[in-house]
């Protein structure tokens, strides 16, 4: 009966604090980087948007979502309390993993997640799947 009513309580508990985190529907599932800013036309916006645009494999392969936050009472200020520009990725343990108040390069971003011990994990995963793969070819 204890049992149940935990596993109850626990469901019902899910949707209240995803309800109080805009990010929860992303926890162990992607790495959010917001981009915050005054307006969507502040030139660190518009350059810091075309390097994800030119790296968008890149930023997929790591699970990368973009937000872009230029509201200025959002939920995610209130959270985060950039000022001006700012841009912050999330793990997807949900913990911030940088901020920095310029544009990022998209090499520098993509280290700094490759560098994550669940990122290094997930690369370990990979190679022993490909590993896998080759030592058990599928006939065609």
């Amino acid at each position: 009966m204890l049992k149940t009513l935990i596993a109850v309580l626990t469901v019902i508990a899910v949707p209240a604090a995803a309800q109080d985190d805009p990010l929860a529907e992303y926890l162990w599932v992607a790495r959010p980087v917001i981009v915050f800013a005054d307006s969507p036309r502040d030139p660190r916006v518009v350059e810091q948007i075309a390097a994800f645009e030119q790296a968008e494999r890149d930023l997929e392969d790591r699970d990368v979502i973009v937000i872009i936050d230029t509201d200025a009472d959002s939920a995610l200020r209130d959270r985060f309390h950039p000022r001006d520009f700012q841009l912050v990725l999330i793990g997807k343990d949900g913990e911030v993993k940088y901020r920095k108040p310029d544009p990022v390069p998209i090499r520098e971003l993509t280290r700094v997640i490759d560098r994550t011990p669940l990122r290094q994990d997930e690369l370990r995963a990979e190679r022993a799947l490909r590993l896998q793969e080759y030592a058990n070819p599928v006939a065609e």
